[in-house]
């Protein structure tokens, strides 16, 4: 093995953790998967409410929201930026 011995050790930085700024008071904080393809949601402002997404999913119209009716993939939902995934 070969050894440049003018190599120097770099000076390590400090880093500064970063402030995220204030979440919009809309934005997800918490959810909670329930029976019958319902979801309780909380956003950062305290509104919570149940959502029933049973219509949309298994509506004609559902598009790609029709995945969902795979209960082990409705079941995956999580919070990515503060919006439902």
């Amino acid at each position: 093995m070969y050894i440049n011995k003018q190599l120097e050790l770099m000076p390590t930085e400090k880093l500064t953790p970063v402030k995220l700024p204030h979440q919009p008071p809309w934005r997800a904080r918490t959810v909670v998967v329930l029976p019958d393809y319902c979801i309780s949601v909380t956003c950062n402002d305290g509104v919570a409410g149940t959502v029933d997404m049973s219509q949309l999913i298994f509506s004609e119209k559902a598009g790609i929201y029709s995945a969902l009716k795979d209960a082990q993939l409705f079941n995956q939902v999580r919070i990515e930026l503060g919006m439902l995934t």
